[in-house]
């Protein structure tokens, strides 16, 4: 254990040339990041998380019912032992062979089990309340997060110099400020991690698992190397897109539509100004020449900066899927009011809208011995499926 520990901490892959880890360690005139002080993240994630439940059931949730947001969810499908096995043990989506073989063993038309299938996965999915107090709470952790990092980066001279997140480094003393600005943001984000295992389970789990591992590792790789002053000008321009987002879905959820397409809009010129403009020339010109320049590269700086250009690249593509999402909402839009989040439905969340023949009842079924339940079809469930955001 010893020899990995001192391969994975190699001081020529983390540090520049002629640069030790013993030359970082604190002493009483000055106090650098140290790898041990990210331990305190692990218990104050779960505090975070805590104070999410107790923020959504006694803030967040009177919030949403003042609204007249309905705690109901999706209407639930009929008990059957036989689409239950299916949908638990095969397939949630049965092909068109599968329902024509259910059709014959349950006398049960096509359309009757396609719409028992479709309110079986609805079952699984939040309801529009859970939603709200689900971004209601985000909304409220990014808008004091960005807040507070926009006060603390104003008194910092990198925010108007970039070149100073790298004048003296990596010999830059860490401050009260940045410290909790790192813990707070690296535990938020380990509580959403956590709290994956802990909800609804959703269909983009893995690809929002892989998010928050990519999000974790970057502010972790940073304050490790002590990289921490361009990672702060990181976290606050990523933030401020993030507090629009989540007041789009919100005033979707209350339908609240004017304001809704007020607030996407607005979100989708943050997001596209600040991450296909203000991030490569502000932040990837300094980790990539400013620091070439007065710092020169070693291992870590190319990792550093590999996954900056990657997060650049989702940048580029998430715009695309905006500015798509966009387009086809004023398409849609043309004979009457638009809804730019309806068009980008998160699978994440949203309930399946049922089709036209869901609103005819099912026919009765005939009473048989192959362990089917119930004896009548029911409805679909109607809804115009919530908006939620393209990532």
């Amino acid at each position: 254990m010893a020899g990995i520990l001192a391969w994975f901490w190699n001081e020529r892959f983390w540090l520049p040339h002629n640069v030790t880890w013993a030359d970082l360690k604190n002493t009483d005139e000055s106090t650098f990041p140290q790898a041990e002080d990210l331990y305190l993240a692990c218990p104050l994630a779960f505090c975070v998380f805590m104070i999410r439940l107790v923020f959504e059931r006694f803030i967040a949730r009177p919030c949403a019912l003042a609204l007249k947001i309905q705690a109901n969810g999706p209407q639930k499908a009929q008990p059957n032992a036989i689409l239950e096995k299916v949908f638990t043990a095969i397939t949630k989506h049965p092909d068109e062979k599968r329902l024509e073989g259910l059709s014959k063993q349950l006398d049960w038309d096509v359309r009757t089990i396609q719409r028992w299938f479709r309110q079986r996965r609805n079952q699984e999915k939040p309801s529009t309340l859970t939603r709200f107090c689900e971004s209601m709470w985000r909304f409220t952790f990014y808008l004091y997060i960005f807040t507070y990092g926009v006060r603390y980066l104003k008194k910092t001279p990198w925010l108007w110099n970039t070149r100073e997140c790298w004048y003296n480094y990596p010999y830059q003393a860490l401050t009260v400020d940045l410290h909790y600005y790192y813990i707070l943001e690296l535990s938020f984000y380990l509580s959403l991690l956590f709290s994956q295992f802990t909800d609804i389970r959703r269909k983009d789990f893995l690809l929002m698992f892989m998010h928050h591992v990519a999000t974790i590792s970057l502010i972790t790789f940073s304050y490790v190397n002590n990289m921490a002053r361009v990672g702060t000008l990181v976290m606050c321009l990523h933030d401020a897109a993030d507090v629009l987002l989540e007041a789009a879905k919100m005033a979707n959820y209350a339908k609240c539509q004017r304001l809704c397409n007020v607030l996407f809009i607005m979100f989708g010129l943050v997001f596209i100004s600040s991450r296909l403009g203000i991030y490569p020339v502000w932040i990837l010109n300094s980790t990539l020449f400013e620091s070439w320049e007065i710092v020169g590269p070693y291992p870590s700086w190319w990792v550093f900066n590999t996954l900056l250009v990657l997060l650049q690249a989702l940048h580029t593509f998430w715009s695309y899927l905006i500015v798509k999402i966009a387009c086809r909402a004023i398409s849609r839009g043309k004979a009457g009011k638009w809804n730019p989040l309806h068009v980008s439905k998160d699978d994440r969340s949203d309930i399946e809208s049922s089709s036209d023949e869901d609103e005819v009842p099912p026919p009765a079924q005939k009473n048989h011995t192959n362990g089917t339940n119930g004896a009548h079809g029911t409805n679909g469930y109607l809804s115009t499926s919530p908006c939620h955001d393209e990532h």
